[in-house]
């Protein structure tokens, strides 16, 4: 393999960072592991209006849970420093004048009042007003005047911007690893501005000129900037440049219907789309976050692997060493992948079984912690060992068997009605008796002693298990009884059986 791969994740700070977003930065850490090659993060802020305080931190903080790690960044440094591009805005304009004096760009004084009127205008016809290489003939730009004139305007501090002269009447040919050969007559294009009047580069400009100064070797990215590649291809022959590899990942698409998966579609049907949880600076809405929902990182880095590659095998659960052995973008598909919540709580699950019950236990801990619960602590293995089949997450051991950790305050009504009848308090208070003097209180000998009683007095196992059980827990689930009996020991268990029976008495009495 060689060494000199070079690929980047370059997100802007305006927001959390999507779940697609992760995907993306994911392909590239595993295309370069694989390859033994060089992963960058590098923050796209050009876009000042749209900067959201703590968005770099949050990007940073998920792709470090997530187990993505950077060889070159804005905390690591490296040999092409400044990795943040507000940073390194003074370099830009020497580009862009370089597009200028070679014939590629053109400056452009045209308002943003001039150019709304030419949509609007536009509209009326039922057409769409494009900045491209018919109209530019006719607006105010430096194609339509003489040296003096543009220099004079620029002198007197006239606003104005910069766009990429788009060649006429051409082809772009390109080739894409995952989409194949992508050909677009130039007629389709537009004048992009590649430098705004407030002194900063646009993200099609700065881009290029970062690739090419970082040794980028392969843009992996979203489907979404699959319409610029024409743009990024002309300009790297107008700078004289050799383009990297470029690759196009499919959409992730919502669970239900059309379209692109978004915050709207988790809001709406329950399911996280960041991988941290998240709160808007500005307005304070709160977004759920995977980890907070309670997802193991390797989990959730597994799902989205799966989002749009696949191995060409049966093969579901990858450790992330396995996935850089596995991947290549040759078996990334080209179409959308679906994105499944129920799957996504599947894996959680498998690596949930796959752990060992000590981990558990501590993670547990943890959970009972948070909620000020203190519980024996190595009754915790034996409750994680009888609970993780049950469950999808840590926090669900206590939400599903929240009976090992407090007493019922209620009785399922519905198991009220079926199981408990007018002879069970008498026959539960004929087995309290029993267990009052029961000299070993652990699971195998409770089963014998249950079943001792239900013979030696006639009774139905279902009858007395049923009605032990809802006096116990407070409905009809849980593990075997034995287990749960064992370990919420001898005092707590007989207490709940005289609490129960004294309600349920009381209520079937009412």
């Amino acid at each position: 393999m060689t060494s000199t791969i070079r690929v980047r994740f370059a997100p802007s700070p305006t927001g959390p960072l999507h779940m697609g977003g992760v995907r993306t930065a994911l392909y590239n850490y595993l295309f370069a592991s694989q390859h033994g090659g060089t992963m960058i993060l590098r923050i796209e802020d050009t876009d000042q209006t749209r900067y959201v305080p703590g968005a770099e931190d949050y990007i940073v903080e998920a792709l470090a849970w997530c187990g993505i790690h950077f060889d070159e960044s804005p905390a690591k440094g490296g040999p092409h420093a400044p990795y943040r591009q507000s940073e390194r805005r003074e370099l830009y304009k020497q580009y862009s004048d370089r597009l200028i004096q070679s014939g590629h760009a053109y400056y452009a004084f045209d308002t943003p009042e001039e150019l709304e009127a030419l949509r609007k205008a536009a509209e009326a016809n039922k057409e769409t007003f494009i900045y491209n290489a018919e109209t530019r003939k006719t607006l105010h730009n430096s194609l339509n005047m003489s040296a003096e004139e543009v220099e004079a305007l620029i002198e007197a501090g006239t606003p104005y911007v910069v766009r990429f002269r788009i060649p006429e009447h051409s082809v772009v040919e390109m080739d894409d690893l995952i989409r194949g050969r992508v050909v677009v007559k130039t007629e389709t294009l537009d004048d992009k501005v590649l430098f705004k009047s407030d002194g900063m580069p646009t993200y099609h400009l700065a881009n290029i000129v970062d690739d090419h100064l970082m040794e980028i070797t392969h843009v992996i990215r979203g489907e979404e900037w699959l319409p610029s590649l024409p743009l990024h291809v002309l300009l790297y022959q107008a700078f004289g440049w050799k383009a990297p590899q470029f690759a196009h990942l499919p959409l992730l698409l919502r669970p239900d219907g059309n379209g692109k998966l978004s915050k709207r579609d988790g809001d709406r049907l329950g399911f996280p789309v960041f991988p941290l949880a998240w709160t808007d600076p500005f307005t304070g809405e709160k977004s759920s976050g995977y980890r907070e929902a309670g997802y193991y990182p390797e989990a959730f880095v597994n799902m989205l692997a799966l989002l749009g590659w696949n191995a060409g095998t049966e093969q579901e659960i990858f450790s992330m060493d396995e996935l850089v052995e596995a991947f290549s973008l040759e078996r990334v598909s080209k179409s959308g992948a679906r994105f499944d919540p129920a799957k996504t709580r599947w894996f959680n699950q498998q690596y949930l079984l796959i752990r060992n019950e000590e981990q558990l236990a501590e993670e547990l801990r943890i959970v009972l912690n948070n909620k000020g619960i203190k519980f024996a602590d190595d009754k915790l293995v034996p409750i994680c060992r009888l609970m993780r089949e049950r469950v999808h997450f840590v926090h669900e051991i206590f939400e599903e068997g929240s009976f090992f950790f407090e007493a019922p305050e209620s009785y399922d009504e519905q198991v009220v009605k079926k199981r408990w009848k007018e002879e069970s308090a008498a026959k539960m208070q004929q087995l309290v008796a029993v267990l009052e003097k029961a000299s070993e209180f652990e699971p195998a000998a409770l089963d014998a002693l249950l079943q001792q009683f239900i013979t030696d007095n006639g009774l139905n196992t279902g009858a007395v298990m049923n009605a032990l059980r809802l006096l116990l827990v407070g409905a009809s689930k849980g593990p075997h009884l034995s287990e749960i009996m064992w370990i919420i020991g001898k005092e707590e268990s007989l207490k709940r059986i005289f609490a129960g029976i004294d309600r349920l008495s009381q209520t079937t009495q009412n």
